[in-house]
């Protein structure tokens, strides 16, 4: 039981002025108890590490996850991305003697207080994140005051989804975390039976209908028309419809949601053109103009 009963777990309490629901004490109480009793038990049966790296290594052979294994998004004129929250899940659950998680410890005046953790029972090594979640989405511009209790239950999911995703991989070796990534690329590049032509046009229609991300966007993200486009570029397009999905950016963040519009202006003008050219060419062999008078003398 050594460092077992000797645990402040005063941080685990959510922070401000007001006095804490005995609700709320007795829930912290009992994670603590849960927590203890799984200790010993990892104590007792600890993890094999190279058994261990194994079935990391057999979940990243596995496409749905390898596709879903890395978020990128631009900030500050680079490119951010990382390891996203359903490879964490992945990591955790193979890597054994976890506990993770996210508990919403108060509910009041519109807002939850939610604590997102990452516990490894067997070196006791934890990383905790307390925030506050107001009870309101925004979208273009305007907030909307959420009433429904399933509506608030997944957005304290959504948002404490990322917490326990930078929980998760603070407690896993980096190394173990970077071989993972490495090792989902190859699947990727590596593992489809598809054509690259077949794939794309899975995406692009995916992208129109989940985001309303158009094909002429996307090829000007990647700078390329789409019969150019490379496994490396599939890739990339991969990791931002992953960002999307688990909400780390917006479309915006990516893509110019006027090139849709720029580029239909641009071939109605063209038709314009077209049909101005036309007219002007059959105005200009018109009996009208003379032209038949010269032709008959």
């Amino acid at each position: 039981m050594n460092g077992l009963t000797n645990i402040d777990y005063s941080n685990y309490m959510p922070q401000g002025n007001t006095a804490t629901s005995v609700t709320t004490e007795a829930m912290v109480s009992r994670q603590a108890q849960e927590v203890q009793a799984a200790m010993v038990v990892a104590k007792k049966f600890p993890r094999d590490v190279y058994a261990a790296f194994e079935r990391i290594k057999k979940a990243c052979e596995r496409k749905l996850l390898a596709e879903s294994a890395v978020y990128e998004y631009p900030k500050g004129g680079s490119k951010i991305s990382g390891p996203s929250i359903r490879l964490a899940e992945a990591l955790a659950q193979n890597w054994g003697n976890i506990d993770y998680g996210i508990i919403e410890l108060e509910q009041k005046a519109g807002e939850s207080s939610v604590m997102a953790y990452a516990w490894d029972l067997e070196t006791n090594t934890r990383q905790t994140k307390i925030f506050t979640v107001k009870h309101e989405r925004k979208a273009k511009g305007t907030i909307t005051k959420l009433n429904d209790s399933r509506d608030i239950y997944e957005l304290v999911a959504n948002l404490g989804a990322r917490r326990v995703r930078a929980c998760i991989l603070g407690v896993i070796p980096g190394d173990i975390v970077d071989a993972a990534v490495d090792m989902c690329q190859k699947t990727l590049i590596n593992g489809h039976k598809e054509p690259l032509e077949d794939r794309l046009r899975n995406a692009l229609s995916a992208f129109k209908t989940e985001f309303g991300v158009t094909k002429e966007m996307i090829e000007e993200y990647v700078g390329s028309n789409l019969d150019a486009f490379t496994e490396q570029d599939y890739l990339k397009i991969g990791r931002i419809y992953t960002s999307l999905r688990d909400g780390m950016a917006k479309k915006e963040d990516y893509f110019n949601v006027k090139v849709s519009s720029a580029t239909k202006s641009k071939a109605e003008e063209e038709f314009k053109k077209q049909k101005e050219q036309k007219e002007s060419n059959k105005k200009a062999g018109d009996p009208v103009n003379g032209d038949s008078g010269d032709q008959s003398r």
